[in-house]
């Protein structure tokens, strides 16, 4: 079992879900982005999620796009990004830390270098537009023992299902719904689809299990307890920061962080 793996296991002997957070590197400013972070870390989220700046982030809503091509005009560079994440996660070793990229800025870096620099402390990877047929290009980072972290979807063949539980590790990340995040439902009646989609994903791995898209309030958070171990907000911490700056911003995390 991976060692992120093996800490959400542990984690959730004392708790009923974990919060996964979501801040996007460079936005408003990097040293803000900074502060962002070591405040979700002071305040003990389990795992900290660290999205890298791209001008084209297709699996994002407009509150991640709009801040993505706001953090692009600080001219973040993926190697300072690293070096400060790996950073953190020496300061909080009580808290995971992933890195969130699409594939081009990769690409760019280079899986091995990428591997290289992530192993010092970085846990995982998220890259949303990376297929999962092409899981090969991240054999450089399984043998550095940085776990690429795949995405379930709805609707989601059960072949599919499985093809994608054969190379999880550390963390499936599941899509509450189809589309992109930050865009919330009010139906009622999606509880019995998600909790079904849930199942279909279990029959095939016993890896633990982040619910993300669309999760927003500590209610949203209550209601999948038991279904999966990790709940996933980035958009909604966005738009309290935007709202009311650190203050508001530490005001909904001390509120999602209630459902423990």
């Amino acid at each position: 079992m991976s060692t992120l793996a093996t800490f959400v296991k542990q984690q959730r002997q004392q708790k009923s879900m974990l919060l996964m957070t979501h801040v996007i590197y460079g936005y408003p400013t990097i040293d803000e982005s900074l502060q962002m972070m070591t405040s979700l870390l002071e305040k003990g989220v389990a795992i900290l999620e660290v999205q890298f700046p791209f001008s084209d982030p297709v699996a994002d809503g407009p509150v991640i796009t709009n801040a993505c091509h706001d953090a692009l005009e600080n001219k973040p560079k993926l190697s300072q990004c690293l070096a400060d994440i790996t950073k953190l996660a020496a300061e909080y070793p009580n808290t995971k830390v992933l890195l969130m990229s699409y594939l081009n800025p990769i690409l760019q870096y280079g899986f091995e270098a990428l591997a290289a620099d992530m192993q010092a402390g970085v846990a995982g990877i998220i890259i949303p537009d990376l297929p999962i047929d092409h899981h090969a290009m991240a054999a450089p980072l399984v043998e550095k023992s940085v776990d690429p972290i795949w995405l379930m979807i709805p609707d989601m063949s059960d072949e599919r299902m499985e093809f994608v539980s054969q190379h999880a590790q550390g963390l499936l990340y599941c899509v509450s719904r189809k589309g992109v995040t930050g865009q919330g439902s009010d139906s009622q009646s999606e509880q019995s689809q998600l909790e079904s989609y849930l199942n279909s994903i279990k029959k095939h791995t016993d890896v633990p299990l982040a619910l993300g898209f669309g999760i927003s309030t500590a209610q949203d958070i209550q209601g999948i307890v038991g279904l999966v171990d990790v709940a996933v907000v980035g958009s909604a911490l966005l738009r309290a920061y935007q709202n009311g700056g650190l203050s508001e911003f530490n005001e909904k995390a001390d509120e999602l962080l209630t459902v423990q």
